[in-house]
């Protein structure tokens, strides 16, 4: 047993041990075993064995451990061969969770709060190396499709393993006191990497569209993703439960807080998740604003095209898009596939639906809105848009029209035939001239009516008069 019994050296008796157990089932099991059984009695000859075996290990612990506790490294390798030598004697011997176990000896105040602390202390110098190597922002798995799904850069993915690895190490700790204090760590790592996430984010503002910008929008949204599934799971929820039953005997959550806890409307997560999802939306936010900033400025000549004065769709061989509408639209163009390339999709998807929303407001409100339109003038828009605008979106929706519903109903307003246009006036005027009598309100459903009739769901019946009024291709007597 000399041999065996060093210090620095755990892996030596822990394993002596194993060996032990392994080597004497059999013997235990056919020989020991039916002796015990005449004696009418229930023990189990081979578990008591182990038992007593393990007995000597906690021993043994108990008086190495003190003399451990001033060398981070030698304290951390012992756990490590702890945790190795429990998940060995459960699953490979059956030895139950109910008997004495090593982890009891690690729960035990002094021992735990080292462990806490040294848990930490290389978990942050685990975080500083992953974040300073050089394929911290690239996707390990970026040349296959399949699987780089989430885009998720080496540092997020090595960070998230590492989580899980601290998970598995304190998740059989007998009791759930001990195991939210290492939630609690979890915690604060998630929340140390999220600022420093935010930091470097913070160097990369001016470049809201590079690679690194987009690598750490891609970490945020998987470290997010993630953890929302973590919080279904068996563990977790069984750590909310506890939480649960310790917060309500201790009065520190309010009773709508304990009340979502209970009915799991929240998570263990979810202010880690909340504080996530607040970066990743700012962060697309600025993508946003910087793609919207790049084709508004593309659309200066656009904006100034003389509707007024184009010719009828009829006087052209064949309709083509406005040479004005080529800046803005390959700009459009070209920012959308880079970044398609460089996001996961479901941010991407965010992105061009957030984008969409503000190119409709803007073509309706500055283009469309700001001008007057002959006949060619609504044709040769109509056909910009429905032909060019919206079948770039095509490729990442079906409906791509949906998501510009103000730009496609003006489109529908300004090209209506002279008749139906004249009649859809007459109705919009005399609803409106009626808003104040008993009659307003059928009168309102009869615009309301005529306007779905024609495919306009979104626009109000006043925005529909001004959209009319800048059609100039009335007869002279309807004047």
């Amino acid at each position: 047993m000399d041999f065996t019994n060093r210090r620095v050296k755990p892996e030596w008796y822990l394993t002596q041990v194993l060996m032990w157990i392994g080597n004497h089932i059999k013997f235990f099991e056919e020989k020991i075993q039916p002796i015990v059984d005449k004696t009418d009695s229930f023990l189990d000859a081979k578990l008591e064995f182990s038992r007593g075996l393990v007995m000597l290990v906690l021993e043994k612990m108990s008086a190495d451990i003190p003399k451990l506790l001033y060398d981070d490294n030698l304290f951390c390798h012992m756990v490590d061969e702890i945790l190795l030598f429990e998940k060995e004697l459960h699953s490979a011997y059956g030895y139950p969770n109910n008997l004495p176990s090593c982890m009891h000896i690690l729960s035990e105040e002094t021992c735990f709060q080292k462990w806490l602390t040294v848990e930490r202390k290389f978990a942050l110098e685990k975080m500083d190396s992953v974040l300073s190597s050089e394929a911290a922002w690239t996707s390990q798995y970026k040349d296959i499709a399949d699987v780089d799904e989430m885009k998720a850069p080496d540092c997020a993915e090595t960070f998230m393993t590492l989580l899980l690895v601290i998970t598995d190490r304190y998740k059989n700790l007998p009791t759930a006191a001990r195991k939210l204090q290492f939630l609690e760590l979890q915690k604060e790592l998630i929340d140390d990497f999220r600022i420093r996430l935010t930091q470097v984010m913070k160097e990369e503002t001016r470049s809201p569209l590079g690679s690194r910008y987009c690598a750490i929008l891609n970490a945020v949204n998987y470290i997010a993703a993630v953890l929302a599934d973590w919080a279904d799971n068996v563990f977790f929820l069984q750590l909310q439960q506890a939480a649960l039953e310790i917060c309500g005997a201790s009065n520190t959550l309010t009773e709508l807080q304990l009340g979502q806890l209970a009915s799991l409307e929240s998570s263990v997560f979810d202010n880690m998740i909340d504080l996530l999802e607040r970066l990743r939306y700012d962060m697309l936010t600025r993508q946003v604003e910087h793609v919207f900033r790049e084709v508004k400025d593309k659309a200066k000549a656009y904006k100034k095209e003389r509707w007024l004065f184009l010719p009828s769709q009829s006087d052209q061989a064949v309709m083509c898009l406005s040479s004005s509408a080529c800046p803005m639209l390959l700009t459009l163009r070209d920012l959308l596939l880079q970044l398609e390339q460089e996001l996961c999709h479901s941010l991407f998807k965010s992105f061009w639906q957030m984008l969409a929303e503000k190119l409709d407001l803007f073509i309706y409100q500055d283009i469309i809105l700001a001008n007057h339109f002959n006949e060619g003038g609504s044709a040769q828009l109509q056909f910009d848009m429905t032909r060019n605008l919206f079948p770039l979106f095509a490729h990442y929706c079906k409906r791509p029209e949906n998501y510009f519903k103000q730009v496609k109903e003006a489109c529908v307003i300004l090209n209506l035939n002279v008749g139906s246009a004249l009649l859809l006036r007459e109705v919009l005027q005399t609803n409106s001239s009626n808003m104040i009598d008993a009659v307003a309100c059928s009168e309102w459903h009869t615009a309301t009516a005529a306007l779905n009739e024609i495919g306009v769901y979104k626009l109000a019946p006043q925005d529909v008069e001004i959209l009319l009024n800048l059609r100039t291709n009335w007869p002279s007597t309807g004047k």
